[in-house]
């Protein structure tokens, strides 16, 4: 269905792809990953055309309709409805026909044969069902209704991404490109997502690093070192694969280095002997100097990176290969005095909500150091508006949402630190290097150009070229990972994380999560990762 090659891609002076070559089958569901900024989004844009700025092709019959989710939005005038069905294929056409014909057409055999068809073609299409169909998807994603009429400009960002997934499932093109299309859904969003991949009858090529959504393909791509490689099966036959390939490579990797640093000494040894000992060592000396040129060419470090549950049925000394040569992963603060068992965080019969209307009634838990609970519900159930009383109150304010009593007793200890999926507008035109300067001081706490550029370079940042980027500009990864050195700065003892996991790679989100399992105060979190979920573990208060 649609045959891919690049041999180069270049930002700048940067290259980005090398001889890259994807397929998709007919109807085949394909996963593709791989560690933020590695060019993923950018081969999605040559793939829909967006981008043709490469050498390559892309090659698909003219016969097959491809779409794509975007990233950004500029056909914007209209409601809702209006967007959606300017994605539909031939929809404006059709309908333009059903519309104006019977006000010219009279007698016209030709355009009374043309309206006719497209009466057909409209009605086979399910377009006079389009309201309909839409109200049906909106209920599956959880979207108010109420947004079908309104401006597609007032929609926000998360809404629109839904939008226009439900423009692309109502379409139903041959080929379809999804790039992280469950970062703003709920479980049960989710879960319609997920059914709707299995049964479609379209071949789907989709970004993401959701593990739910890669438990449920057949097959995975992963870019990694400008080269695609290609895995049979779902996430768990990826892991299995991925862990036996990393390891072979890791061991050739290592076997190398060894000969490298043996050959360096031979050269040194017999370059020295050649001076006195005649042609012999002169030969030697140069079939060392070719064997180590030969060596060289085509010795790069590959990323090496295999799950954790993999990486426990390493052979010891595999392991040691491993650790010393893996990839590079975010390197979290450890905070040493948060651990305490005494009680932080107390919630007795709360009840939250607006203009006096309950959204959430008779909420109780209590917290207390060590202990993880995972708040679970739909979309506009209350999380947020829970999480945020909490905050209020430890901040020394009564909850404006707070409805006929309840309790929120915080201890005196309570330090709270929160994830937030979304950067603060205030910081979006400053530079990487002031942002970080600017959340030590939000909370009293000393820096210097050391820390700066130490936390820069744990979570993954380069210190020199990354330092006077705006944080508007950052990837999405690279944003998360900016939330993540604010969440750990200092010393708090109680974490919420509001789905930490969307943008963060794989590697990162286990890097994470081995964090989390060794921190030891009290966690709140809200997220629809169900791996994620059953690592972190804890009560469940589902609203």
């Amino acid at each position: 269905m649609l045959q891919v090659t690049v041999s180069e891609k270049t930002i700048g002076s940067k290259s980005l792809l090398t001889d890259i070559s994807l397929w998709v089958s007919d109807n085949e569901k394909v996963g593709f990953l791989g560690r933020n900024g590695t060019g993923k989004t950018t081969l999605f844009n040559i793939i829909s055309g967006k981008d043709i700025d490469f050498n390559g092709e892309v090659t698909y019959s003219q016969h097959e309709s491809l779409m794509a989710t975007s990233q950004e939005h500029h056909d914007l005038n209209g409601t809702t409805i209006e967007f959606v069905s300017r994605r539909l294929p031939d929809f404006a056409k059709l309908e333009t026909i059903i519309r104006t014909y019977p006000d010219h057409m009279g007698d016209d055999l030709k355009k009374i044969h043309t309206y006719t068809d497209a009466l057909e073609k409209f009605s086979e299409r399910g377009y006079y069902e389009i309201e309909n169909s839409l109200e049906k998807l909106f209920d599956a994603y959880q979207l108010p209704k109420s947004l079908l009429t309104q401006s597609f400009t007032s929609l926000s960002g998360g809404q629109k991404r839904l939008v226009e997934l439900i423009a692309i499932q109502l379409a139903a093109p041959q080929i379809i490109l999804l790039d992280e299309p469950t970062n703003h859904m709920d479980y049960l969003a989710k879960d319609a997502f997920i059914e709707w991949l299995k049964t479609v009858k379209s071949s789907i090529l989709v970004i993401s690093h959701d593990r739910d959504v890669l438990k449920n393909v057949d097959r995975i791509l992963e870019l990694k070192d400008r080269k695609i490689y290609s895995y049979p099966g779902n996430y768990d036959k990826y892991l299995a694969q991925n862990a036996v390939t990393t390891t072979n490579a890791v061991n050739e990797f290592s076997t190398n280095e060894k000969r490298i640093a043996n050959l360096k000494e031979q050269i040194v040894f017999a370059k020295a002997r050649a001076a006195t000992g005649g042609p012999r060592w002169v030969t030697l000396y140069e079939r060392y100097e070719r064997e180590l040129r030969a060596i060289l060419e085509n010795h790069e470090k590959p990323s090496f990176w295999i799950d954790r549950q993999s990486a426990t049925m390493l052979k010891p000394k595999t392991t040691e290969n491993y650790e010393k040569f893996r990839a590079k992963n975010i390197h979290l603060h450890q905070t040493s005095d948060t651990k305490t068992a005494s009680m932080l965080l107390r919630v007795d019969k709360l009840s939250l909500g607006y203009n006096g209307i309950p959204l959430l009634r008779d909420v109780s838990f209590q917290l207390s150091g060590g202990e993880r609970l995972h708040i679970v519900g739909r979309n506009g159930v209350g999380k947020t508006t829970l999480v945020k009383a909490i905050i209020q109150t430890w901040q020394g304010t009564t909850p404006d949402t707070l409805i006929s009593g309840g309790l929120i007793d915080c201890s005196r200890s309570l330090a709270i630190s929160m994830y937030d999926q979304e950067i603060d507008p205030n910081l979006l035109d400053m530079t990487l290097h002031n942002t970080i300067e600017a959340i030590y001081d939000a909370k009293s706490l000393p820096i210097n150009e050391e820390q700066i550029k130490r936390d820069m370079a744990n979570y993954l940042f380069n210190p020199a070229a990354d330092r006077d980027v705006l944080v508007r500009n950052l990837s999405g990864g690279q944003k998360a990972r900016l939330q993540l050195i604010r969440l750990l700065v200092g010393s708090p003892n109680l974490l919420i994380l509001d789905e930490p996991t969307n943008h963060l790679d794989l590697p990162s989100i286990e890097e994470l999560e081995n964090a989390l399992a060794a921190y030891g105060g009290a966690i709140v979190y809200i997220t629809h990762d169900s791996y994620f979920a059953a690592h972190i573990g804890g009560q469940t208060l589902k609203l």
